[in-house]
C-alpha cells in the first residue's frame, strides 16, 4: 500500500479494520489445535515469561512492579502471576544486582523449557491457520509481522512519558 492507498477510502477502511483485527488474533489463535493444547493459564505463563525473558536478553533487571508496568494491569495483579509461575518452578525470586534492596526475577530450567514450549505452540498454530496460503505469503507475513513486532521497540517503555499518537485526518 502506497501514501497514496492509505488516503483513499478503501486504504482507510482497511486500516481501520486493523484493531478489530488485533482482537481477534489471540483469541482465535488459541482455537488452533497444538500439541500439548494450550489452556487459559499458559496465556498468562507465556507473557510473564516472555516479559522476563526479554529483559534478561537487554540485560535489564524485571521486578514484580515492573512486570505490571508491561502488562498494564495493577501490581496485586501482577503479584498474583509471578506467584503462580513461582510455584510451578518457572520464575526465581533474586536479589537484585543493581539494588540489594530489590527482588528480581529469573527464569529457571523449567520455565525457559515452558517458553520454548509455548514458542513452538505459537509455530504450530501459525502454520495452521496459514496452511492454505502460498508459501511465498506465508514467508512475507512472517517478515512483516516481525518488522512490525521489532518497530514497537521505539515505543516509549511502560511507565515513561511517551511520544503522542498519530494524527488521522
Amino acid at each position: 500500500m502506497t501514501d497514496k492507498d492509505a488516503s483513499m477510502p478503501q486504504g482507510q477502511a482497511l486500516l481501520d479494520a486493523v484493531g478489530t483485527a488485533f482482537a481477534r488474533l489471540r483469541r482465535r489463535t488459541m482455537q488452533a489445535p497444538v500439541d500439548p493444547p494450550t489452556g487459559p493459564k499458559d496465556l498468562k505463563r507465556n507473557l510473564v515469561l516472555n516479559i522476563v525473558d526479554e529483559a534478561a536478553e537487554t540485560d535489564t533487571e524485571m521486578t514484580v512492579g515492573g512486570l505490571a508496568d508491561h502488562l498494564l494491569v495493577d501490581p496485586s495483579v501482577a503479584s498474583r502471576m509471578v506467584s503462580d509461575c513461582i510455584s510451578h518452578g518457572y520464575l526465581i525470586r533474586a536479589a537484585s544486582q543493581q539494588d540489594g534492596r530489590r527482588t528480581v526475577l529469573h527464569l529457571t530450567e523449567e520455565g525457559t523449557a515452558l517458553l520454548r514450549r509455548f514458542r513452538h505452540q505459537q509455530r504450530q498454530a501459525f502454520e495452521f491457520i496459514t496452511r492454505d496460503w502460498p508459501e511465498a505469503e506465508r514467508l512475507e507475513f512472517a517478515r512483516l509481522l516481525l518488522k512490525y513486532a521489532d518497530s514497537t521497540a521505539q515505543l516509549p517503555a511502560p511507565g515513561a512519558a511517551g511520544g503522542q499518537p498519530p494524527v488521522t485526518p
